[in-house]
């Protein structure tokens, strides 16, 4: 099943990858980072990582027991996800991730919390400065204005 899995997502990711080199320009006619930059970089990932999982994948040659504890913490990600979308949308890109990643690690990666308070703060705060000083792109605003970054 894990090798399906992983087929059907380097088949997707080669789909994006390819979208985002057809349909998206790397450069503008300034020479700045254009629409594909991100894109590109992101497929280019996708696939690389695919293809590792996969071979990794093969090479242990045998199926995963399925676990009824992975699939509960699918279920607990698919709803912190959810929740990560609405106050996405009320307190903001920067707030929300903070929420979400501090949230999601102290549920995934118990006993560790200094660890999680660190990534749960550095995560969004180089997410912000890549996409608000490199890219010169904004986060997405907030209806509760928290923060004005």
């Amino acid at each position: 099943m894990r090798i399906a899995f992983l087929l059907a997502l380097l088949a997707g990711g080669v789909y994006y990858t390819y979208v985002a080199f057809i349909d998206l320009n790397f450069l503008t006619r300034t020479g700045r980072l254009g629409p594909g930059f991100f894109p590109r970089s992101v497929g280019v990932m996708i696939v690389l990582l695919t293809i590792w999982a996969l071979v990794d994948a093969l090479k242990e040659g045998r199926e995963a027991a399925t676990n009824a504890g992975l699939w509960r913490d699918v279920a607990m990600l698919m709803v912190l996800a959810i929740i990560y979308a609405v106050a996405l949308r009320v307190f903001g890109g920067f707030v929300a991730t903070v929420l979400y990643l501090a949230v999601t690690l102290s549920v995934l990666n118990r006993g560790r919390p200094l660890q999680n308070a660190l990534l749960s703060i550095l995560v969004p705060v180089a997410v912000y400065l890549l996409f608000d000083r490199v890219l010169n792109a904004s986060m997405p605003p907030g209806l509760i204005d928290i923060l004005p970054i």
